[in-house]
């Protein structure tokens, strides 16, 4: 990133002496009698649109720094904003999506604050009148024991700031206005998490749903979804205490740890006598440590009113039905459905429906079987040799490079009795290697199972002559050594004799 084409301000240095504590499991450990955690989350999503919010400069990520900035991204005099309306429709279906309301009517406010990033001195968003209020889903508790509804108290449209890079000159800090005016939805939760293993999991589903409906692809590492968290404590029963926020959390794996350590250290404070004071933090993931950032302000403190450029949002009935039509199968309906038509564990299901691309490819393949049963195994197929293999190999589900009808067809062959699962097992290294149809490696290979009794018979003949001791062990009372006798003439046949043909006729002959 070149310096020159960045805007330069002054560098800005918090410094807290550092304090350590004590981290929790995400439910304050011994303290849980004691203490009662209250969290609520304001997520910033990034509205998957080509153009920002109020000019046509484009959205992609990585240009050049100040290269996607129009004359109004920069606040040049004279300039007026004119609304993006894909980016309501796409607000409109995250709203749905998260069983909200839809407001007929929404308005814009400004945001009166002075960053170097922001070049107006306001940012424009909706505090008086959003777009989608009073919404909620439903999320899996850590223990997997049931779930939990968490209320959404709304979900309004604003534009993103600029960004500020400090790490280039000691001296200096630098602008790059790409960011600045990228079309958001902040999603903001009411406090109804407990603890941090509660929040991840609100933060995960929600994830999932707004990939589901394609409004936000939810990159957090790009800054396309973005967490500012609200934490306080509290006696069980008393009143909410002051909250602190912590802003900028850009990793699910971040939030635990900063709502972790956050908690530790109210708790702790508390205990000393210390008051604990509203305020905003940041979280350093090289210390897993919050430090002091600014006394938090309130909404009189940003000095909102109406913005006088931009007239209501005003929709429609038909508008809003056409895009609860377009709506998918959402990930709790889709979950049900696996359960009830596949006859999947909850557990599978919840996994495979974590990921609307993982979704389909279950789905594809068990078209591609003959079997009724099938279901079950490709779901334990993609879950577990297919889900290591993505993992080696550093891809995404849908990098892979051969048909996902193949795992049909495999389990098929393990179904009829072609091969036996551990022979599948090389069959799908292969298979991933190559790209090439798990049949043919099958047929090249001679990989096919042996089902004839006859020669099935003369192997376990040979293996129990060779061993007259385990034998003798045997049929004394050891009877563990059975598995070592299947192992053997498994090991004979290279794999390929019928493991039930095998235990069958072994036992005859043993017995």
């Amino acid at each position: 990133m070149g310096k020159a084409a960045l805007r330069r301000t002054e560098t800005q240095n918090f410094t807290e002496e550092p304090r350590h504590f004590v981290r929790s499991s995400g439910t304050t450990g011994s303290r849980n009698d004691e203490w009662e955690i209250v969290i609520g989350l304001e997520v910033h999503a990034q509205i998957s649109t080509k153009s920002k919010l109020f000019s046509g400069s484009p959205t992609d990520f990585g240009a050049d720094p100040n290269s996607q900035v129009s004359f109004y991204d920069a606040a040049m005099p004279g300039m007026l904003p004119v609304l993006n309306s894909a980016a309501v429709d796409l607000a409109i279906k995250s709203g749905l999506s998260i069983n909200g309301t839809i407001n007929k009517i929404s308005k814009f406010d400004r945001k009166n604050y002075f960053y170097p990033d922001l070049p107006a001195g306001y940012q424009i968003s909706q505090l008086y009148f959003p777009i989608v209020t009073n919404g909620y889903i439903d999320i899996d508790l850590p223990d997997g024991s049931s779930t939990k509804r968490i209320n959404i108290e709304r979900i309004h449209i604003e534009q993103d700031a600029g960004k500020s890079i400090h790490d280039l000159s000691p001296e200096s800090s630098y602008i790059d206005l790409n960011r600045a005016g990228i079309p958001l939805m902040e999603i903001v939760s009411k406090p109804d998490m407990r603890s941090s293993l509660e929040a991840m999991q609100y933060v995960k589903k929600l994830r999932t749903i707004l990939r589901y409906i394609e409004t936000c692809d939810c990159n957090m590492e790009r800054g396309n979804l973005r967490v500012d968290a609200n934490i306080s404590i509290r006696r069980p029963g008393d009143p909410f205490g002051n909250r602190v926020e912590i802003k900028n959390i850009n990793s699910i794996r971040f939030l635990g740890q900063a709502l972790d350590y956050e908690a530790e250290r109210q708790i702790m404070a508390s205990e000393s006598g210390e008051e604990i004071i509203q305020e905003t933090r940041l979280f350093d993931a090289v210390t897993g440590q919050t430090r002091s950032m600014r006394t938090k302000e309130n909404s009189d403190d940003y000095r909102y009113f109406p913005d006088p450029d931009l007239r209501p949002i005003v929709l429609t009935d038909e508008r809003i039905d056409k895009i609860r039509g377009e709506l998918p199968e959402l990930p709790d309906a889709k979950k049900a459905r696996f359960i009830e038509k596949y006859s999947l564990s909850e557990s599978d299901a919840i996994v495979l429906t974590e990921d609307r691309v993982t979704a389909q490819y279950f789905e594809r393949a068990v078209s591609a079987s003959k079997f009724e049963e099938s279901p079950r195994l490709i779901a334990n197929w993609i879950i577990g040799e297919l889900f290591a293999f993505l993992n080696k190999s550093g891809k995404d589900i849908d990098d892979i490079e051969f048909p996902i009808e193949y795992i049909g067809e495999l389990v098929d062959l393990i179904l009829d009795k072609t091969i036996s699962g551990n022979i599948a097992k090389s069959v799908f290294t292969r298979m991933v290697e190559t790209n090439e149809n798990p049949s043919k490696i099958v047929k090249d290979q001679g990989l096919v199972q042996i089902r004839d009794d006859s020669v099935i018979k003369k192997v376990v003949e040979e293996i129990i002559e060779k061993n007259p001791n385990q034998v003798a062990e045997y049929k004394s009372g050891k009877q563990q050594l059975f598995g070592f006798f299947v192992g053997q003439c498994m090991k004979a046949m290279q794999g390929k004799g019928n493991p039930e043909m095998i235990n069958e006729i072994l036992r005859a002959m043993l017995d």
